[in-house]
């Protein structure tokens, strides 16, 4: 049977890259974005393929959750879901207010948390399920948490529900929850001088998402190698 994928922030970068990957292998993908027209736009530039888009905007949580049932309700429930939209806010911690530090949380954390709370009951009572979360060295603890605050502090939140979630996920069941980090990627969120493509930006969350049953858990991954949080 087919595997349905959903993918956010898949208009464009990585997660363009991941739903062309997803296409190719013969998935169902759900390309979900903040705007249909954008979303129609990037899937002409995919050759085949059965690619679906969805409008979802992640600034609330209703609109959200209203996207995921209708899409479920057409197209079936959700095999993997790859939560790969996020926002870089560069603001110095100096000039950040709690508003746009709650705005990163809010794409960074918040919006992934919700679609996992659709997705992972349904996943453990099917037996079978991925998820992923795109995430950042920036947010490790391991590696300093050097970057910007609001961007540091909700993909370190993200690597939190990571684990968590994990765990609660029973051993009886082929479902994972895992982090990966892209690396420093060219993309419009990482600029010009990144030296890593978005096909390479996005190999080791698709490697997350098609892992064979007794894969990782509750781990992080750079360039298929587990890091520190």
């Amino acid at each position: 049977m087919t595997k349905n994928v959903m993918v956010t922030g898949g208009n464009r970068g990585i997660g363009l890259e991941i739903v062309r990957a997803f296409a190719q292998k013969g998935y169902k993908v759900l390309l979900a974005c903040r705007e249909e027209e954008k979303g129609e736009a990037a899937k002409k530039d995919i050759v085949g393929g059965d690619v679906h888009v969805v409008e979802m905007p992640l600034n609330n949580e209703q609109g959200i959750i209203d996207p995921y049932v209708r899409a479920e309700a057409v197209y079936g429930p959700i095999d993997v879901l790859i939560n790969n939209a996020g926002e870089l806010d560069d603001t110095k911690w100096q000039s950040l207010n709690t508003m746009s530090l709650t705005r990163s949380l809010q794409v960074n954390t918040f919006a992934p948390f919700t679609l996992i709370q659709q997705a992972l009951p349904s996943m453990i009572e099917r037996g079978y399920g991925r998820v992923v979360n795109m995430s950042s060295g920036w947010g490790s603890f391991h590696q300093g948490m050097e970057g910007p605050t609001a961007y540091a502090v909700s993909k370190a939140a993200l690597n939190a529900l990571t684990v968590n979630l994990a765990n609660t996920i029973p051993k009886d069941v082929d479902v994972t929850i895992n982090a990966a980090c892209p690396g420093w990627v060219h993309t419009r969120m990482g600029g010009s001088d990144a030296p890593t493509s978005p096909k390479e930006g996005a190999d080791t969350a698709i490697w997350l998402a098609t892992h064979d049953a007794n894969g990782p858990n509750g781990k992080f991954f750079r360039e298929r190698k587990e890091i520190g949080w």
